[in-house]
């Protein structure tokens, strides 16, 4: 006899207690139409200093379905993303952020899909609600991802998913410390497909990205899934040295049979700046890549659990028996030790 569908949503928080609330109603509502259960949310606040945590703390004492953690400070919205998939027992997890641009209405689409055989179900944007610049730098970035990467990344496509367990299980035991789940999900491989959903404008307070963190996140992806910027390097090298072995042949050429050494001081000192700027762009390229390396070595926990609430009636022994799923994650989670299990 097959056990009941059961559905994790992982959701990360940070300072969210304006929009919890109106959150946890929405979701607990969809949630209650899917078929199954019963089915758990897994939140994990990333160090708010707001009253999130008391909001959820009250709201898990109400409801023996949500499982609330509390890291020890602000890790990061990546990091507590992966504390979320940790702590989620369900035969599939939804993805997803607080701030109500990932609509929950979407997910028992998600479901469906997940029952049609598909391992990852992701949203695609089809309209946002945001400033024009910031639309204009999700579009270009998005595109420049898939153009760098060596293997295939959905276009307009952010962290609002749907995994299987085996897919979420896979993810546990990649060691990555600057994580891009939205590309490690494309990288695990198994049946996939997006579904266009609007994305809603935020519901209240205000988007804990700044543009630096959103440089941040780029950047994570870029030099997580290319190397094209090295080999940039490689070929900018190559053709200033084919130009420099042209212009010098044309200065011999020029000496012995035009009689004339070229002249340009100002050219000399511009060509040197440039080829000195050129250089140093590389090896700030270079040094981040050595930088990444520096903190994967390191082996450092990606987070630290200061308290969970709710962890009991998360785990009840009809919950499919993995390795992760029967055993709480009680301290820390480092990635080479969930690797070396």
């Amino acid at each position: 006899m097959s056990l009941p569908f059961r559905l994790s949503v992982a959701v990360p928080l940070y300072n969210e207690e304006s929009v919890l609330p109106e959150f946890l109603r929405r979701t607990r509502a969809v949630i209650d139409t899917v078929a199954g259960g019963p089915h758990q949310m897994v939140l994990v606040d990333d160090g708010s200093v707001d009253r999130t945590w008391a909001l959820l703390e009250e709201a898990a004492a109400a409801d023996s379905r949500l499982v609330v953690v509390g890291l020890s400070r602000n890790f990061g919205h990546q990091a507590a993303l992966t504390a979320a998939l940790d702590h989620c027992s369900g035969d599939a997890v939804v993805v997803m952020d607080a701030d109500l641009q990932d609509v929950p209405e979407a997910i028992p689409l998600f479901v469906e899909k997940f029952q049609q055989g598909y391992d990852v179900v992701y949203a695609t944007r089809a309209s946002r609600k945001e400033a024009w610049w910031l639309k204009l730098c999700y579009f270009l970035f998005y595109r420049v991802l898939a153009m760098l990467s060596e293997m295939r990344l959905p276009l307009d496509a952010g962290d609002f998913a749907l995994l299987s367990r085996r897919v979420v299980e896979q993810l546990r035991r990649l060691p990555e410390h600057h994580r891009y789940l939205r590309g490690l999900r494309s990288w695990v491989g198994f049946p996939q497909i997006g579904i266009p959903v609007d994305r809603a404008e935020r519901h209240s307070g205000k988007s804990k990205y700044s543009i630096g963190k959103l440089l941040r996140l780029a950047s994570d992806g870029i030099f997580a899934f290319s190397i094209v910027p090295l080999r940039a390097a490689i070929l900018t090298g190559a053709l200033a040295t084919a130009l420099s072995v042209l212009f010098a042949i044309y200065s011999v050429y020029a000496r012995l049979f035009l009689k004339r050494s070229p002249q340009g001081f100002t050219a000399l000192v511009l060509l040197i700046t440039f080829l000195s700027g050129i250089l140093l762009f590389f090896m700030g390229i270079i040094g981040e890549y050595v930088g990444r390396l520096y903190e994967e070595v390191k082996a450092r926990p990606l987070y630290i659990v200061g308290k969970t609430v709710g962890w009991p009636p998360a785990h009840s022994p009809a919950l499919p028996a993995t390795e992760f799923a029967t055993e709480p994650i009680e301290a820390s989670r480092s990635a080479a030790q969930v690797k070396n299990k």
